[in-house]
């Protein structure tokens, strides 16, 4: 049992780490763990003074010769700029044809990220991996001189047919055995991040002895690195230990320059996940995300501080910044960009430090941004700038000024990177989510934006916000009074959130936990996922900036928790984009499915691990339930059928398959475990047998309950009652009464109530094509009083049925409220049914 423990409590000291970096909250949400003594001496500030050197030997194998005029490179790359945006190139010699080397001093104890490149004059031709897919680095850890030797699989503008291997195993704490999420591990340039039972697996590694690293993303491990040989078609087995680091106490003090702003936010830009790193590809080339990034506290005599707990021993390379690691970072005279490093010392330390300048040149002054917004813009929401020079960058939260002649204004100075003459691109959005809550003047992933220039002399810019796309002026319905029955204790009257996922929703979750328990919810339905990047081979795992890191997840189930909301979690894979607006993502998946018995195998492994990690979770975090199945599984199921009818040659103990999944996830996690049935109307099917395993039913429902466009809400509650009646009630008697609970999804789109919103086409639109951020879709009709009226429909029904257990409200979208076509019901007058309805339901409100 004590294994188990310690990896929990260094997780939970990690998420109030993060949850203070972001400033999500002004009250921490974990108790942390008590830190590992460090002895008595007063803290002593590390040396900033550049480490010795490790001179490192790279010598890597490329897939073919150079052509004449080619030269090879090792690109030694800086995560906290933007991997695309400050890169240094080293030349490596031939050896031989397809052999080079070169000797690079790398400071002892810290971790350098590359990749190798093929250079013709100016052009950049970076590796891929066999899969076909971009390398975003290498890692090494320098902790001595040594010779580091690495294959390249392929380049970006070849293709090579290469014998392949992987490299599988687990990654444990040293100390305590006990397996470990979240690490980050690496071999030629494939990444991987390990789930709850520390597992990884890099495929297509070209055969041949690779570099297999374990990097702690938050720094709590110390890095571990070996050699692994890679045989053709096999798999290398490889179990990694790392040693976890105690804990102390650091102090960043910081002098700015006597131009910044008074009192405007200073962050810390960094490489590990506190000073926030995403490790994920964010736009414009980025990594780290102003979100994410601690902010500093301003002192009396004008300097700014902040203090967090550091592993001991961990690298770390950071940087201050009025914005992110790019925007408004810190500059040295010349107007070079700035890496501070360090490593963390074995006791408490204090380190001062001082901003040069914001400045990358004399030559261009720093431009003052100032916009007036609407007045309906919600009190609570931020508003963000988006730049562009060589494409949209990740916006940046301005600065709040009040009420300036009448106007609520915002304002940020831009100081650089302006060391360019010219043009550039801006706009302004609601709460970091440009492309789908935008001026109206900039809608859109790619719009043009708004104009400005450089200047010798400063600027002062005011620009004002006409109205917010989808939120122009907001409509509010009255609600009907009705006769409300309370239920019985364990009633659900719960939200689902969207699975959609990106690094800066995390600011914003605080405050939609709250608005969710605002309307008389008790149950906050969690969507993590994973995604499937390849349909065969079958590659699914967690992808940051794309997936919630463990990390993130635990902080959401903590803050719903600390807002009063139970938890469930709905593990949800993400599947590549449908090409086809009237066909899901996951109908297409299993259409391009090759489905024989070795790939349906491998599925099976993967969604079990996949359940497994979320159950692991689930114990960890406290959630009171788990949700297995979803409408993406129904082809796996025993007799599975695809979208279109076909047999999808599930194997035939698909039965015991399943059996053992639900076995397995109760092994991990003692709750509540409820399997989500889709339900299709007139054509529900149900594998009885297993479904008796699980605890409770959650039915996911978007069935029609109209019959024609001129059906009155009546007709609604009509339908839905003899639905409910006739079809769900029998399902539910057949399977011992188990608890059912609504989950309903409906679009604010014309047609929704018959189940179909019209593409143009003679078609209908898959529900979630309408959800953001994907791009809006003209031919359906918005339509707020549809989706409000499906609702009510639907309560008013399950109202006088007391053997429903629930109601629970699916897609809702986190980081912003949209009067938009989507399921979400986020600032609609959707949201008001339920605010009118759960506290009655509840029994909270008479």
């Amino acid at each position: 049992m004590k294994a188990k423990s310690n990896p929990a409590r260094r997780w939970i000291h990690a998420a109030m780490t993060l949850l203070l970096a972001g400033q999500a909250c002004t009250v921490s949400l974990f108790n942390p763990p008590s830190s590992p003594a460090t002895g008595t001496p007063p803290p002593a500030a590390p040396t900033l003074t550049p480490y010795p050197a490790a001179q490192t030997n790279f010598v890597v194998t490329i897939p073919e010769p150079l052509q004449p005029g080619e030269s090879l490179v090792l690109t030694a790359l800086d995560e906290v700029t933007g991997l695309a945006l400050n890169a240094v190139n080293y030349p490596l010699s031939p050896r031989d044809a397809t052999t080079y080397s070169g000797a690079i001093p790398v400071p002892v104890n810290s971790v350098l990220k590359y990749r190798y490149a093929r250079m013709l004059g100016n052009t950049i031709v970076p590796e891929e991996t066999s899969h076909g897919e971009p390398i975003r680095y290498r890692i090494h850890s320098a902790v001595s001189s040594a010779e580091v030797q690495d294959i390249v699989a392929v380049w970006s503008d070849r293709t090579a047919a290469r014998p392949t291997g992987s490299i599988l195993g687990q990654v444990f704490n040293s100390d305590t055995n006990a397996p470990i999420p979240n690490i980050l591990v690496v071999a030629g340039g494939i990444q991987f991040v390990t789930d709850s039972q520390g597992r990884f697996e890099l495929t297509g590694l070209p055969v041949g002895v690779h570099q297999l690293a374990a990097y702690s993303m938050d720094g709590y491990y110390l890095p571990f690195q070996q050699g692994a040989r890679v045989e053709e078609g096999k798999s290398t087995i490889v179990d990694l230990r790392v040693k976890p680091a105690p804990l102390v106490s650091v102090t960043f003090n910081v002098s700015v320059p006597e131009d910044t702003v008074p009192g405007v936010p200073v962050r810390i830009a960094g490489n590990i996940l506190q000073f926030g790193n995403t490790f994920a590809d964010l736009q414009g080339g980025m990594n780290v995300a102003a979100d994410r990034m601690p902010v500093m506290a301003l002192q009396p005599d004008g300097r700014y501080s902040y203090t967090i707990g550091l592993p001991v021993g961990a690298y770390i390379e950071y940087k201050y910044s009025l914005g992110d690691g790019y925007w408004n970072a810190e500059h040295d005279s010349q107007g070079g960009w700035v890496a501070r490093k360090f490593v963390v010392p074995a006791q408490d330390a204090v380190i001062e430090d001082q901003v040069q300048t914001w400045l990358a040149s004399n030559e261009s002054g720093p431009i003052l941004f100032e916009v007036n917004i609407p007045s309906v813009t919600p009190a609570a929401d931020i508003i963000y700038m988006q730049f562009s020079t060589f494409g949209w960058t990740e916006p940046i939260p301005m600065w709040p000024l009040g009420v300036v002649d009448g106007y609520t204004r915002w304002a940020y100075q831009l100081y650089s990177p302006l060391n360019f003459f010219g043009s550039f691109s801006y706009r302004y959005c609601r709460n970091g989510q440009c492309g789908s809550a935008d001026d109206n003047q900039t809608v859109g992933p790619n719009p043009a934006g708004r104009q400005t220039s450089t200047s010798v002399l400063g600027q002062d810019l005011v620009d004002t916000v006409g109205s917010w796309k989808w939120y122009e002026n907001p409509e509010t319905l009255p609600l009907v009074g009705a006769t409300i029955s309370p239920r019985a204790a364990g009633f659900v009257a719960g939200v689902e959130y969207q699975p959609t996922y990106r690094p800066n929703f995390s600011y914003f979750n605080w405050q939609t936990f709250a608005n969710t328990k605002a309307i008389g919810s008790n149950f906050a339905v969690l969507t993590p996922s994973w995604t499937v990047s390849s349909v065969s081979p079958l590659q699914f795992a967690p992808q940051p900036g794309q997936d919630p890191l463990w990390i993130d997840t635990a902080i959401m189930v903590s803050q719903a928790r600390n807002n009063g909301l139970n938890v469930s979690i709905f593990p949800t894979p993400r599947f590549p984009p449908s090409t086809d607006n009237t066909v899901s993502a996951a109908d297409q998946f299993w259409k391009n499915a090759p489905r024989d018995a070795a790939w349906w195998q491998g599925w099976f492994t993967h969604y079990r691990a996949f359940l497994v990690n979320y159950a692991d979770l689930a114990a960890q975090s406290g959630a009171q339930s788990i949700i297995l199945g979803g409408e993406w599984v129904t082809p796996a199921l025993p007799g599975g059928l695809l979208s279109d009818g076909t047999p999808s040659n599930v194997p035939a103990d698909a039965e015991a398959q399943w059996r053992g999944i639900i076995a397995e996830a109760r092994n991990h996690f003692k709750g509540q475990v409820l399997w989500a049935l889709p339900y299709e109307q007139s054509s529900i099917t149900s594998p009885v047998n297993f479904l008796r395993d699980v605890d409770g039913i959650y039915l996911l429902w978007s069935v029609p309950i109209a019959a024609s466009a001129s059906a009155a809400k009546t007709d609604y509650i009509n339908e839905a009652g003899r639905l409910l009646d006739n079809e769900i009630a029998p399902l539910i008697t057949l399977l011992g009464n188990k608890p059912v609970v609504i989950a309903a999804s409906y679009p604010a789109a014309a047609g929704a109530a018959g189940g179909c919103v019209a593409n143009g086409a003679g078609g209908c639109l898959d529900f979630d094509a309408l959800s953001r951020p994907n791009a809006d879709i003209p031919t359906a009709t918005l339509s707020l009083q549809t989706q409000a009226d499906i609702y009510e429909a639907l309560l008013t029904a399950i109202n006088t049925r007391p053997w429903i257990s629930g109601f629970v409200s699916r897609g809702y979208y986190m980081p912003v409220a949209l009067q938009d076509k989507s399921t979400s019901t986020n600032g609609k007058p959707a949201a008001n049914v339920l605010w009118y309805w759960y506290p009655r339901l509840l029994g909270t409100v008479q």
